[in-house]
């Protein structure tokens, strides 16, 4: 195996792909970088046994194709080093050393054998099929892994939850406390559900920057596989049945704070500093279209108080909620202008973000409030 290939092209791809290993491989070879050269493509995959991550880039010319396992540590230590040059990976078939050399100088890494690299698992006939403008699934992900939980009695929470209807994708997380649903428009006929785990939802989100074309999706019940341009993620899907997340959403909530947002974040920061640490619970007084927040450390006699006004027609409200997780679902609202709707002090918040114009998307976020020591 010997080609000619771009330093900071080989660099990107083995970065990127290099995302999925883990630290606690349990088999060596899970520590390599399996690259495939066929024609001018060269492919590299790793895996985790639980999700693979394939990229591919064409490399500059070839002398003889070939397969080798490149160990992931010192090739991107290695690799980092390089200004933008052309270098030639040249491997030799009999002990697996691998040789790169450039126009001043050479380095000499040590490879192994790529018979014992993990098969990429294959989808069953019953898969199903789905092709997703690239946008909707950035949003997806972005709107909901804060909330997902990291729970390991409920698995089925860890992951984002894809609900497929007829014209509509839903995804949601949740954690028992907070929740995000968010519903887009799409073309589609079939009914399915699956769960994504955390991981490669998150690889998915930073791949996902460079992409513009729509994102082919196949799943079956075990595993789900995401065709990009260059790359193609397959990974294993949380098994096991998702909550139902609609019982929990209020029906009605008669009350409605119109606020601005980012106003509402930095008094909730403000205030914050005295609530309780173990707790970081945060008052919030709504009536006469003002919202007074306040927190207070009994412990170390420190307290804190602010007053935000606010559009408010509805009977007065004292709502106790956790600050940390109420900055988080605030800042992952993107609308200057939130909408906070409320029934009594015992039931759960709905945040909307508030639009000037029609959506062809929807989002919910819902947090469970806190007892409140009158």
């Amino acid at each position: 195996m010997k080609f000619t290939v771009s330093s900071s092209a080989l660099l990107s791809l083995l970065a990127t792909t290099g995302k999925v290993i883990s630290n606690k491989n349990t088999l060596p070879i899970l520590d390599y970088f399996l690259m495939e050269l066929s024609g001018k493509t060269l492919k590299v995959t790793t895996s985790d046994l639980e999700t693979t991550l394939t990229g591919s880039i064409e490399v500059d010319s070839v002398e003889s194709e070939g397969t080798i396992a490149a160990p992931v540590k010192l090739m991107l230590d290695s690799l980092k080093e390089f200004p933008e040059q052309p270098l030639e990976i040249d491997v030799n078939d009999k002990n697996w050393v691998i040789l790169i050399n450039w126009n001043s100088g050479s380095l000499s890494l040590p490879g192994a054998s790529a018979v014992s690299y993990p098969a990429v698992p294959q989808l069953s006939a019953e898969k199903k099929e789905l092709k997703l403008n690239v946008d909707t699934l950035v949003n997806g992900i972005n709107k909901t892994i804060f909330a997902t939980a990291d729970d390991e009695l409920r698995p089925v929470m860890n992951g984002i939850f894809f609900n497929l209807a007829p014209s509509a994708l839903t995804f949601v997380g949740t954690d028992a406390h907070k929740l995000v649903k968010y519903e887009a428009e799409i073309e589609n006929e079939e009914t399915a559900a699956f769960i994504l785990p955390k991981k490669p939802a998150n690889l998915l989100k930073s791949v996902l920057l460079k992409e513009e074309d729509d994102i082919q999706i196949a799943f079956d019940s075990k595993n789900a596989v995401f065709k990009l341009k260059n790359h193609t993620l397959i990974c294993r899907l949380i098994e096991g049945n998702y909550p139902n997340y609609n019982a929990v959403i209020p029906a009605d909530n008669p009350n409605k704070v119109l606020v601005d947002r980012i106003e509402l974040i930095n008094g909730i920061r403000r205030v914050a500093v005295c609530s309780n640490p173990t707790t970081n619970l945060i008052r919030m007084n709504i009536g006469d279209n003002k919202i007074g927040l306040t927190a207070q450390d009994l412990d170390f006699s420190v307290s804190a108080n602010e007053t935000i006004s606010c559009s408010y027609d509805g009977q007065a409200i004292p709502i106790g909620f956790k600050s940390t997780f109420l900055v988080e679902i605030l800042s992952n609202i993107d609308t200057p202008t939130v909408v906070i709707e409320l029934a009594d002090s015992t039931r759960a918040g709905v945040f909307k973000p508030v639009y000037d114009d029609k959506q062809t998307s929807s989002t919910l976020m819902l947090l469970m409030p806190m007892m409140l020591n009158e």
